[in-house]
């Protein structure tokens, strides 16, 4: 017969037939009765025959109070009833995070079913403008018109798919939050002391999101520089088309909606955008001496036996890197010594020969920089000098977000503080580049005053790239 009730004292399971002497007997009616327990011997001490009312911190189990004089003594204990007591209001508070994880995701659902459509909406606009563009143009012309339409397509099904897959594991991971909390709902409402506390450490682990809690959508431009890039090429003639042709593909496949989000807020999630980077020695000054494998930059009094290159700085002792930067990026440079620096990102289109405002990195409409002095900054771009406010660092952050249009310089120390941060429109990939001045040299702007020259360990002006970067 089936067992309705288990008795803590006796260690024993009844049907309702021997049940009845715990109701009519005196001595039976004191012991505890609970719900029938399927394997009772598991609530009571193998070692003691006792049952374990008491839960154990230290071990995270469950013990009688006999085991608190001997293998348990000196532990954190707690009576079992008072345990369930505090991780019920655990679970509660998982329910809580795993409720607004769904909400929050539910709006991101939302938001990527309307990106669909956008994109699907400005996908099909640039098709049909770029056809009406081509069809003024000659044959040859009409035939680009064929592969950007085809490149068009292309990148519409790989964004469009991209988002679906995104959504397509928010709704599963919902589903799956949805299983747990009714899981937790019914372990919370269970009677069952040792079931509950049996259950609860598997059941309350809640796993990270796989997203982060909101999607930043881009204002709605996402094949229009494609129309513009054609637009141009049509008021151009045919020897330049090749030129242009690469604009075109680089507009289509930056497309991405996804990969756009908040800028970080530590240090730990900067350097998620960051790897190693190098100088480019055929940029490099003759007289900057590169070590530590193409990362550190000297300023040297003799010049170095470089060869003959169309890249290399002449006048001005300055340097870019070897890799370009698209996407998002992180990088840090560090200098010793009490001149300054300049640290910079610019177009690869930069001049590179002459003494004039258009080769100095920041003095152009092709570079942006950052001048460190040993106590203030200066921002610069295309010859308007900006003082900027801050702590000065011999350590300083750039993070760059190609496809935004934001540049941010941040002090580096034992936190990070925005210096400045800029916010345009960048029309070709960028390299990070630096600016050493060297003993007579001197900006030639009054509101740049000269500073004495940077100084490194074995008395010549030195930079060197200890951070990373990265692009994506």
């Amino acid at each position: 017969m089936k067992a309705v009730k288990s008795c803590l004292i006796c260690f024993a399971s009844y049907c309702e037939n021997h049940l009845q002497p715990h109701y009519d007997a005196p001595p039976l009616k004191k012991h505890k009765l609970v719900d029938p327990y399927k394997k009772l011997q598991e609530i009571i001490c193998s070692r003691h025959d006792e049952v374990m009312k008491i839960f154990c911190r230290t071990d995270q189990q469950c013990i009688c109070y006999l085991c608190t004089m001997d293998e348990h003594k000196g532990h954190e204990t707690v009576p079992a009833a008072a345990e369930r007591a505090d991780r019920q209001k655990e679970l509660q508070e998982r329910r809580q995070q795993i409720q607004q994880r769904i909400q929050d995701q539910e709006k991101d659902v939302k938001l990527l079913q309307q990106e669909v459509e956008a994109i699907n909406g400005s996908a099909d606009k640039a098709v049909k403008d770029n056809e009406k563009i081509f069809t003024d143009l000659i044959h040859n012309i009409q035939r680009r018109s064929s592969d950007v339409k085809q490149q068009i397509r292309s990148q519409q099904e790989t964004e469009v798919s991209r988002v679906k897959e995104f959504q397509k594991k928010l709704e599963q991971e919902i589903t799956e939050l949805k299983r747990k909390d009714a899981e937790l709902e019914k372990l919370s409402i269970t009677e069952d002391l040792y079931q509950f506390l049996q259950n609860y450490p598997s059941l309350s682990a809640l796993s990270e999101s796989t997203h982060s809690s909101s999607i930043n959508i881009r204002p709605l431009r996402y094949f229009e520089d494609v129309t513009a890039a054609v637009s141009e090429l049509r008021e151009k003639m045919q020897d330049i088309l090749r030129e242009g042709w690469t604009n075109i593909l680089l507009s289509i496949t930056e497309v991405e909606v996804l990969l756009s989000g908040p800028e970080p807020k530590s240090r730990v999630g900067f350097l998620k955008y960051s790897k190693e980077i190098t100088l480019d020695l055929n940029t490099a000054h003759e007289k900057l001496l590169l070590s530590k494998g193409n990362r550190k930059v000297t300023v040297k009094e003799e010049d170095q036996p470089y060869p003959d290159h169309p890249d290399r700085f002449s006048d001005w002792f300055q340097i870019l890197s070897r890799e370009t930067l698209t996407g998002r990026c992180y990088w840090e440079v560090e200098w010793r010594g009490e001149g300054e620096v300049h640290l910079a990102v610019s177009y690869k289109s930069i001049s590179r020969k002459g003494y004039g405002d258009h080769i100095v990195l920041g003095f152009n409409a092709e570079s942006w920089s950052l001048s460190c002095y040993k106590d203030r900054y200066w921002f610069n771009h295309n010859n308007i000098h900006t003082p900027v406010s801050g702590p000065v660092s011999s350590r300083i952050g750039v993070y760059l977000d190609h496809r935004a249009g934001i540049l941010s310089f941040y002090s580096v120390s034992e936190t990070m503080t925005l210096l400045h941060r800029v916010q345009t429109t960048f029309t070709q990939p960028l390299y990070a580049g630096v600016w050493l001045e060297h003993f007579g040299t001197c900006m030639r702007h009054a509101e740049l005053d000269h500073l004495p020259p940077l100084i490194g360990a074995d008395g010549d002006p030195e930079l060197s790239f200890s951070g990373k970067i990265f692009a994506i």
